[in-house]
């Protein structure tokens, strides 16, 4: 069951890098942690509010695991199953729908 905390649109940037060394920067909108797994949405961040408009505005779903460098730190990574995700995208689609409109 999702641990319930208020969304956290807290305007942190973050950026990831794609399989081909492709820097993507993102918006932290919320984070919710599930069966003692932390999970993150984030949205594209853009220079301009027009490149926003005519964005799709969809979410991306990732979960923090482990560093395999150290262990101790921990990096975002795709969810890949496909029951993992949609288990995620519900929790996240009912926590952001009082503040976002969900389509």
């Amino acid at each position: 069951m999702p641990e319930e905390k208020k969304p956290m649109f807290d305007g942190t940037i973050v950026t990831l890098i794609d399989e081909d060394g492709k820097e993507l920067v993102f918006e932290h909108i919320d984070t919710v942690e599930i069966d003692g797994v932390t999970y993150v949405a984030l949205v594209p961040a853009f220079d301009s509010p027009e490149e926003y408009i005519d964005s799709d505005g969809a979410l991306e779903l990732m979960k923090m695991v482990p560093s395999e460098e150290d262990p101790e730190e921990s990096i975002l990574s795709s969810i890949d199953d496909e029951e993992e995700f949609d288990k995620v995208a519900a929790a996240f689609e009912e926590r952001l729908s009082e503040d976002f409109d969900i389509i």
